[in-house]
Parts: structure tokens; sequence; C-alpha cells
């Protein structure tokens, strides 16, 4: 199951995009702001509702810069909550229509395996018991995450202590979908349940309940789950203890 593609379908608001109106969005090809200008040490938090052009936009950069300059490949992705950077990695001031200081237009992809995995200084806990069916992939957009098959109406708990930033059924592809904030850092994301049990704007502890496993969009009953930090995906099995 695409789970990152159907991210894309709203790039909106919370970023997990599709959302029935304001999530994820594709970003349009070659759209900008106008003026494609740096701001080297700037950054800026996405909101509920953000779509990547509109951010773009706000800031008087190009739309292909900013995914650029934080690591966005197609389809995209963006979650409130996630900070975006206004400057490429070296903080070299663009002008439209050169290259110069511009990244590549595909990011280079990180190993299949990362041997340090970024400390996120939280105990996080397997949100679902079940066998593994499908790992992460770094640089693959159908696996930025992991899938634990189980049974219809099965728990599916909090990772880890948190607040609701997203909770839906707008994002094509990812059925009925919860995300937890958990710092300005950390998010995790829980797609294909049959029910939510938890609404935006909840605070949550680590191991409640927030939804019942299914098969909304998926074929057949499973959570698909994900941890990013600053919005891009990190390998969960590197974080959650073994069972």
């Amino acid at each position: 199951m695409d789970f990152s593609r159907a991210l894309v379908l709203l790039i909106s608001t919370m970023l997990l995009g599709a959302c029935a109106t304001s999530v994820v969005r594709e970003v349009p090809a070659g759209s900008g702001a106008g003026i494609a200008v740096s701001k080297p040490g700037q950054s800026v938090i996405v909101r509920r509702g953000d779509t990547l052009y509109a951010i773009a936009v706000r800031n008087g950069v190009e739309t292909r810069d900013l995914a650029n300059w934080n690591g966005l490949s197609p389809p995209y992705t963006i979650y409130p909550g996630q900070r975006l950077q206004l400057f490429p990695a070296g903080g070299t001031n663009l002008a439209r229509g050169t290259n110069r200081g511009r990244l590549p237009p595909t990011v280079v992809k990180p190993p299949a395996s990362q041997a340090t995995p970024v400390p996120s200084g939280i105990s996080w806990r397997w949100p679902a018991d079940g066998q593994l069916i499908q790992r992460f992939a770094a640089g693959d957009a159908t696996k930025q995450g992991i899938d634990i098959g189980g049974s219809s109406g099965q728990a599916v708990r909090a990772a880890a202590d948190g607040v609701v930033v997203y909770s839906g059924a707008g994002l094509v592809g990812y059925g009925e979908l919860v995300i937890i904030k958990h710092n300005e850092a950390w998010l995790s994301a829980y797609g294909h349940n049959r029910k939510r049990l938890v609404n935006e704007g909840q605070s949550v502890k680590s191991g409640q309940q927030i939804a019942e496993m299914g098969r909304s969009g998926a074929a057949r009953e499973m959570l698909h789950f994900e941890i990013r930090h600053d919005g891009k995906p990190v390998d969960p099995l590197q974080y959650l203890s073994g069972r």
C-alpha cells in the first residue's frame, strides 16, 4: 500500500495530505513565489491548513526550492508542527534562474539502514500487537514506515506521550488516520484504522488506545505506523524496543 504517496494528496494541512479539506496537496510543477531568495537562519512551522506552495509564497521563496532545501521529494509530504528551513544546507542566497547554491532536484537517498539513528529522547512503545508484515525502506516512497498485521477492532495505541494534531479520513490511501505530535521535532502516524478514538488537540499518554485496527485504505487488517523527525521518515524499528 503506497501509504506515502497517499499522504501526498493533501499537502495542505496536516501534511498528511489529501485530506478532505486541507491536508496535503501535490506541489505544482514549476510553481513558485516569483522570487527565489533564501533566508539563511530563518525557518517556519507548518500549521494546519498549510500547503508547501502557500508557505513558499508567504515567505517569498520558490516552492521547488523550499522542497529541495528541506529534503522533500515527491509526494512532498509535510506535517503540521514540522519545521521548514527557508535556506539551503549551505545557507547560500539564491537568485531565481540560477543554479548557484541550489540543491539538486532529487535529494540523495539515505542509506538503506542508518547505523546511528537520531536520538529522540522519547521512550517509544509498539503501537499494536501483531506480525510485522512490511519493513521501512529508506528512500522508498511506498515504505516510509512499517506495517503490523492484526485483526479488525484490535487496539492501536499511542507510541509515546503527545498531542493529536490530526484525526480524520481525508487522506486518500491512509484510511482512518491519526497523527500525534510528541515535541517540536517528532511525530508518529497511525493509518488504516477501523475507528478513531481521539480528537485533534487531545493529549494522549503512551500506551493509551487511540484507534481500532482496520483495513480502511488497505487490502487487509493492519496498522501502518510511521515515526518522523522534522517531517522526514525514520525507521521505526530503530526506536521500538524488542517485543
